[in-house]
């Protein structure tokens, strides 16, 4: 059997909490002051079985408007709203806010209850009546039962009950979730348990042990205890009125508002996009920027609201706005909220939630609100197919997307199956089934062509640029993960060539310019001339007359080709005449154990220090001679 949840509404001492009390026997206002004051401040619960067997839970709201906002948290999670209005005074302005209320939080199913007819005639009643059902005209109630009641006589109440358990039956079914999620409405300790938490589960289910987290606040815990209705259960699911006992929490350490969910399924933001309707009710244009509270779950959170597409809002109209906020709260697509205005105090609108976790949007972007018109009636394939885009190089993980779409694992994994296949996005992180849209890596691959075309034209006589510096070249965002398979990409489609970390487009060869060819040729005659007696290169520029950098490409270039070594910083050897200097040392060692450096610098036909030593060195680093104290031996001869 499903599991229903009945929530009152209405104006302050209109008779809500008589009348449950008359329905279960329960009283709900449990707090002194609220005895003392004869109002509700707090919310009340009860529960009570109706004749067809059913079990429904009882959220009983304060009707004074300064407690509107635990009105709102009450109402969450509501299947049947119970429209309580006093016979002796109709539709109050409580009454109205109430309706309004309700309505933003997608309320579809209820009764109008007309209490303390003991206190009027019948002439009256029927005056009454006749009000309420103008007041209901064009509301979710329009047609809706409305039934005669006295919590003092108890005229009405079988008729009462019957027409709940006719209202519980054809309640719609609330859509299955595997995402656990208990807003909490109430926290308190109890002896012998410690902490314990209600609220009404609003989707998937807790069993006795599971390991749970508390968002926004990241508060982790484990079930101790489950109580349905002030039965011990093991399980509670769906749509059942619920009190959760921790393991080890404090009571300091959870407030209503938060969420209880299971562990890395939820995630906090400042930020959330919202389908919002500013009611008709609303006196004047509402501003941009103008500053709200937020009512979402059982939580009120201070923030902002950014029209981005327009500077004012008219009352009854619609718009896709951002909400950014003094506070994250944790939500899913399509969950429920309520706006109220910040001063004075009074509900302006609210709706669904489009994007819980979105990026800050510039305004006037058609791209955004374009985007974000589509969340509110596009195919889930075309919603997938924004965020993706939206999340840019960074991507976009597989468990942002459930919170984006609100659609079970089995669903979403279906309607990405597609998308893959046709390479409209692209999954870039096995592990975290991090996706990026298929155009952004389009964009990627031509950037990186685009980096690597501009380097070749500046540096013609270079090989290619190191993988870091093209790496350099995209934002922090851009994981490892992403360039690598971009670069990979590339290469596969035989548009760039990567050779060792070296990149280069496949259509690039070094190729001398006039003068760099006549360069290269003075640069060679140098050396070739110099043989072990070679000018310093920056010296050799200064003769030549050229920049620094221009002969650097055109020497770097003969190195490349083998025509000139690096024997030490800025000198550098014709390859023949190093090749004849070691075949002069090869044919010493076949007479001779050891070399000292005075037979090497005869060798070299007498060359200075600055030149000896350099090049003894080099030999030694080229693994053909090895220092032993001041003479050298041929390496690898015992």
């Amino acid at each position: 059997m499903k599991q229903i949840i009945l929530g009152t509404a209405g104006h302050i001492d209109h008779g809500k909490t008589s009348l449950i009390r008359s329905l279960t026997g329960v009283e709900t206002d449990r707090l002194k002051e609220e005895k003392a004051r004869g109002i509700t401040i707090e919310l009340g619960f009860a529960s009570m079985t109706l004749e067809n067997g059913q079990h429904v839970g009882i959220v009983d709201v304060p009707g004074h408007e300064k407690f509107v906002k635990n009105m709102v948290a009450g109402a969450t999670g509501i299947d049947i709203v119970a429209m309580v209005i006093a016979a002796d005074e109709g539709v109050m302005p409580q009454t109205r806010e109430h309706m309004e209320i309700c309505s933003l939080l997608g309320i579809s199913n209820g009764v109008v209850v007309l209490t303390k007819t003991d206190l009027v005639d019948e002439e009256w009643l029927e005056l009454v009546q006749e009000d309420i059902s103008s007041f209901l005209e064009g509301t979710f109630l329009e047609g809706a039962p409305m039934i005669p009641v006295s919590s003092v006589t108890g005229e009405g109440m079988e008729t009462l009950k019957k027409t709940l358990t006719q209202l519980a039956q054809t309640a719609p079914q609330r859509t299955s979730s595997s995402l656990f999620r208990l807003p909490v409405d109430r926290v308190f300790t109890m002896k012998g348990f410690g902490t314990v938490i209600t609220g009404t589960v609003v989707s998937g289910s807790i069993k006795v042990g599971d390991a749970v987290t508390l968002y926004p606040s990241g508060v982790e815990s484990r079930v101790r205890g489950i109580q349905v209705h002030s039965d011990a259960v093991e399980k509670a699911a769906t749509g059942m009125r619920t009190a959760i006992n921790f393991q080890g929490l404090e009571k300091s350490a959870i407030e209503r508002g938060e969420v209880v969910s299971t562990p890395g399924d939820l995630k906090a933001s400042y930020l959330m996009d919202v389908e919002f309707l500013y009611l008709p009710s609303s006196k004047k244009p509402l501003k941009n920027r103008t500053r709200i509270r937020l009512h979402t779950g059982t939580s009120e959170v201070l923030g902002f609201l950014i029209l981005l597409d327009r500077e004012t809002l008219d009352p009854g109209d619609t718009a896709a706005v951002q909400l950014r906020l003094e506070e994250p709260v944790a939500c899913v697509k399509d969950d429920r909220y309520v706006i109220r205005s910040y001063s004075p105090v009074r509900t302006i609108g609210g709706g669904r939630i489009l994007n819980p976790i979105p990026p800050k949007h510039k305004r006037f972007r058609k791209e955004v609100t374009t985007g974000l018109a589509g969340l509110m009636e596009n195919e889930l394939p075309e919603i997938i197919s924004f965020h993706v885009v939206q999340a840019g190089y960074a991507g976009i993980p597989f468990s942002d997307l459930k919170l984006m779409t609100n659609c079970s694992e089995k669903q979403l994994t279906q309607a990405l199956s597609g998308l893959l296949s046709k390479r409209m996005v692209i999954q870039t992180d096995k592990e975290t089934r991090t996706l990026i849209h298929g155009e952004t890596f389009t964009k990627l691959t031509d950037i990186a062509k685009a980096h690597l075309k501009e380097y070749h034209k500046e540096n013609p006589l270079k090989e290619g640029m190191s993988k870091e510096e093209l790496k350099s070249k995209f934002p922090e965002i851009l994981g490892a993960r992403v360039f690598t398979l971009a670069l990979n990409h590339l290469v596969s489609e035989k548009a760039v060539v990567l050779s060792a970390d070296i990149v280069k487009l496949a259509t690039h060869v070094v190729e001398l310019q006039v003068d760099q060819e006549q360069l290269k040729k003075d640069i060679t005659k140098a050396y070739t001339e110099t043989a072990l007696t070679p000018p310093w290169f920056k010296a050799l520029c200064q003769e030549l007359d050229v920049p620094l950098s221009k002969g650097m490409d055109v020497l770097l270039l003969l190195v490349k080709e083998g025509v000139l070594v690096k024997v030490k910083e800025d000198l550098y050897f014709h390859s023949e005449a190093l090749e004849g200097l070691k075949k002069r040392v090869l044919t010493f060692f076949d007479t001779n154990h050891e070399m000292a450096t005075s037979d090497f610098k005869e060798m070299t036909g007498g060359v200075s220090r600055k030149y000896l030593i350099p090049l003894l060195e080099y030999y030694d680093g080229m693994n053909l001679t090895i220092r032993v104290g001041d003479a050298r031996q041929l390496r690898g001869r015992n």
